[in-house]
């Protein structure tokens, strides 16, 4: 029979095993393949400035084309985004064209005509499922 100090110690550690399971689980970006991200959405462009403003690939931003940013997918990237929210899992195609977006553990900003088309808009975030159509060439394209 094992004492009480036995049990005791043993569900310490199976405790701490439990909460450090919990803290770890976090609603980071999480890459399943090389073309295939989830994460958090956002949209920009709506009376926020951006518009008409040139992008990290050199085009023209113009909200109501559909356009993302991503911190790191090469620009010129088409992807598909998917809203995981949504019962009908809304879906477009989008040019990866800037850089961003900047606020917490987003990993898509998408313009306002995508956001719409997604069914975001009037929320501001959506979880998305973004899988990489065509890798871009990274290349800045002055208009």
């Amino acid at each position: 029979m094992q004492s009480k100090a036995t049990i005791l110690s043993y569900s310490i550690f199976l405790l701490a095993n439990i909460i450090i399971f919990i803290f770890s689980c976090t609603a980071s970006p999480r890459y399943t393949s090389l073309k295939t991200i989830y994460g958090i959405s956002s949209h920009y462009g709506h009376n926020d400035g951006f518009h008409g403003k040139r992008t990290a690939n050199g085009e023209i931003f113009n909200h109501n084309r559909l356009s993302a940013a991503h911190k790191t997918l090469p620009l010129n990237s088409i992807v598909r985004v998917t809203n995981l929210d949504r019962l009908t899992k809304p879906s477009v195609t989008l040019k990866i064209n800037d850089r961003g977006p900047y606020v917490g553990d987003r990993v898509l900003d998408c313009s306002t005509a995508a956001a719409k088309k997604l069914g975001f808009f009037e929320k501001g975030t959506a979880n998305v499922k973004i899988e990489v159509i065509k890798w871009g060439d990274n290349k800045y394209h002055k208009q």
